[in-house]
């Protein structure tokens, strides 16, 4: 009698849910752990370091590595071939649906750290394009990329170090929405921007929700835009005594 094939009994105690991301860390037979996503008639499977699908391009651990050595070897010149394109949207896709599990099981930092490969890969090949409609194909999502990664960023932030610089990592990412605006020469949308506008929700909620006024950083962005100096001088003062007197906590802690 031939072995079952199916995935019958994967699916069967896991309903797919439509609109949500269902996602599940469990151990593979050989114990590492593997990450899973329930999509419509079946799911994913992928590793939970480097390439989601667990293969290594031409020996690279990305296939991001792979067109970043061949950089080197052919020069500054290089373009993306056709299939080389295909392949990095390949990559584009598995990162993305591996930021989504992080991301709805709250492994926040695995979130940003997936966020930030797509972002440098994002510069790569804006860089290294065959032609504009391929660079504004991706350059589309970067809004989206970015804002996932600042989410992701500002709320292990806030797992790990509180308030105050989930607060920061927030304001970063701001700042970030703002060059990109300004590169594009749209910077009058920037404050109409529906994620900006979720990123300031989620700024003024941690403040709320935690009792926290203008952090430090932010009353010396103020005071340098004020032009303010003694202020400022005053505020990295706080900071740097603030910063020494937890590294002196810290190990006895």
């Amino acid at each position: 009698m031939a072995a079952a094939r199916d995935i019958d009994t994967l699916l069967k105690n896991w309903d797919f849910q439509p609109g949500e991301v269902n996602a599940r860390l469990l151990k593979a037979r050989n114990g590492r752990e593997v990450l899973q996503m329930r999509v419509d008639m079946g799911l994913l499977q992928m590793e939970t370091d480097l390439r989601p699908d667990g293969q290594r391009p031409h020996g690279a651990e990305t296939y991001y590595d792979y067109l970043v050595s061949e950089v080197i070897r052919e020069g500054g010149s290089f373009r993306l071939s056709k299939e080389q394109c295909g392949e990095a949207d390949r990559e584009f896709v598995q990162y993305y649906h591996r930021r989504l599990c992080w991301l709805s099981l709250r492994e926040y930092s695995r979130a940003a750290k997936d966020a930030d490969h797509s972002l440098a890969f994002m510069d790569f090949v804006r860089e290294h394009s065959p032609d504009e409609e391929w660079t504004i194909s991706h350059e589309q999502y970067r809004p989206f990329v970015l804002f996932h990664r600042v989410q992701a960023a500002s709320l292990a932030a806030l797992q790990d170090a509180g308030p105050e610089a989930a607060i920061g990592e927030i304001n970063r990412g701001l700042g970030q929405f703002r060059d990109l605006f300004a590169r594009y020469d749209a910077v009058e949308q920037y404050d109409e921007d529906e994620l900006v506008k979720r990123l300031h929700e989620m700024r003024e909620s941690v403040r709320q929700r935690y009792e926290v006024g203008r952090t430090l950083d932010e009353q010396l962005a103020e005071a340098i835009r004020a032009e303010n100096y003694e202020l400022a001088a005053s505020i990295r003062d706080q900071m740097i005594h603030d910063k020494s007197h937890d590294q002196i906590r810290s190990p006895g802690e």
